[in-house]
């Protein structure tokens, strides 16, 4: 189902509610940029970097192009404007007071538990845990290989337990391990139930 105007508005204002993903946005509206360019340029590690092109991904603000091993992000143009359109009217405004109250059991678990891009505590439940679990997942890029320290770099910046997380993505088919090498799996192949 397709999010609707005060929920897309509301994702993207905390998108957009960080500095550094302002100033990713204004670089990659003007320019195609790796992650190790951008990171580069903004002063900042190549995971964080990483980090929060996972969130604007997640508003499919970004297109992305491989070449090689490199990855190539520019800002999503048609989307932007989508997204103009469709939460910035009057009537789209209007309708906040309306879906104040309506909201889904996946984001009142993530409200619950998570304060900014920082996970408070794993939840105990595993159904709230799956949900954590899965915005986890949402930091990783499907195509791209990831050493054990770059995954515990990524899972870092939201909790301090990487080893803890590493070990339920990986029970739940969210992240496929060989070799020491890591990779997102395909999310119609995660375990969502319990067994």
């Amino acid at each position: 189902m397709e999010p609707q105007p005060p929920e897309i508005m509301l994702q993207f204002c905390k998108a957009m509610a960080d500095e550094s993903r302002l100033k990713i946005v204004g670089l990659l509206s003007t320019a195609e940029h790796s992650v190790q360019k951008l990171a580069a340029m903004l002063g900042l590690k190549e995971p964080t970097v990483s980090h929060h092109l996972a969130i604007l991904k997640q508003l499919e603000l970004l297109t992305l192009r491989a070449d090689g091993n490199f990855r190539w992000y520019r800002l999503n143009d048609e989307v932007l404007g989508r997204i103009s359109r469709a939460v910035f009217s009057r009537d789209s405004i209007a309708k906040l007071a309306v879906s104040a109250g309506a909201r889904s059991s996946e984001r009142k678990v993530l409200d619950t538990f998570v304060n900014g891009d920082r996970l408070l505590e794993i939840p105990v439940s595993y159904k709230k845990r799956l949900v954590i679990l899965k915005w986890l997942a949402s930091f990783f890029e499907p195509d791209i290989s990831y050493t054990e320290g770059q995954v515990n770099a990524i899972l870092k910046l939201h909790h301090h337990d990487c080893a803890t997380l590493r070990r339920e993505m990986i029970g739940c088919a969210m992240l496929a391990r060989d070799k020491g090498i890591y990779r997102r799996r395909p999310e119609s192949e995660w375990r969502t139930t319990l067994k």
